[in-house]
């Protein structure tokens, strides 16, 4: 783990503030993972580590949300030499899109960036499900909710931690009238 934030910090990519995440909650602390990620040998570095957790399991396909899971996605995938895609929203919900597709009873590993709630890797699954197919694993760089997230499923993150968060109502940042940053996908 201390590696991984050394990566985050030499990059930029740890940043501290008032930040809106994707989930709607408030953060002082914010992970900007395309920071990293935009430096091809941080990105092996990462995926490298994050296929070390499951080097027994079978992997068909890998799916990530866009747009935080893509590029670290698409770098597991290739490593792992399978198919990759990735979903998006249609309308606000999570969706298959450019002919993309998931085959019946395909092992699937989903694979995203930063997980606070959970989101988007739950709609992620949803589709999964739908398609028939089998997850046989959920990863992710930073889990900010300190292994208090959980999909059903063997998962594996690279950095655990308890990054503190705030609905809006209770945020003190808010109070303090400190101005909020919206650097997520999701704004």
């Amino acid at each position: 783990m201390h590696d991984i934030l050394e990566i985050f910090k030499k990059s930029g990519a740890l940043l501290n503030g008032h930040f809106r995440l994707t989930s709607g909650l408030h953060s002082p602390i914010y992970f900007q993972c395309a920071l990293v990620l935009q430096y091809p040998d941080y990105c092996r570095q990462i995926a490298e580590k994050t296929i070390g957790n499951f080097s027994t399991k079978k992997i068909d396909l890998v799916i990530s949300p866009a747009v935080g899971g893509i590029v670290i996605g698409q770098e597991v995938g290739r490593q792992l030499g399978v198919r990759t895609i990735f979903t998006e929203r249609i309308n606000g919900v999570m969706s298959l899109r450019r002919g993309f597709w998931i085959e019946k009873g395909e092992k699937v590993l989903i694979c995203e960036d930063v997980v606070t709630t959970g989101g988007s890797v739950y709609e992620v699954i949803e589709l999964v499900k739908e398609a028939h197919a089998e997850i046989a694993a959920v990863c992710y760089i930073v889990d900010r909710s300190g292994g208090q997230v959980q999909f059903g499923f063997d998962q594996y993150a690279l950095v655990q931690m308890s990054a503190q968060t705030y609905t809006p109502e209770s945020c003190p940042l808010c109070k303090e009238k400190i101005a909020i940053q919206k650097p997520g996908s999701r704004t």
